[in-house]
């Protein structure tokens, strides 16, 4: 099953949701900052991708981060960042056995779905 991991309020996870339901393509929504978010989850998608994606550079939360410790960011500094702030995590996140991608790109679903069904 997909899962999707976000925030209920962010508009890219609302437009994946969305998305996702008009294709009938079942997930389940984990919200990081209701449901959390724990080093086992970054770690796990760091196996996967470059761990550089999963920080939303572009978020407020972002820009009031001290630049001393935004310079010369490492992956357990990007990972503490992150669990400390969920918000600084690039959204959404959608995890299947077959799929990670960070960020919602409807072509690229509609690329994904229809080569794998």
């Amino acid at each position: 099953m997909l899962t999707v991991y976000g925030i209920m309020s962010c508009d890219t996870c609302r437009n994946a949701r969305k998305y996702l339901a008009e294709h009938d393509i079942e997930f389940r929504f984990h919200d990081v900052r209701d449901d959390g978010l724990d080093i086992q989850m970054l770690e796990r998608w760091a196996g996967r991708i470059d761990w550089i994606k999963l920080v939303n550079k572009r978020s407020l939360t972002w820009r009031k981060i001290a630049e001393v410790d935004r310079s010369d960011l490492n992956r357990d500094r990007a990972f503490a960042l992150i669990l400390d702030q969920p918000t600084l995590l690039k959204r959404p996140v959608l995890e299947s056995d077959d799929f990670l991608a960070v960020g919602f790109s409807e072509k690229r679903f509609a690329d994904f779905w229809k080569s794998n069904t």
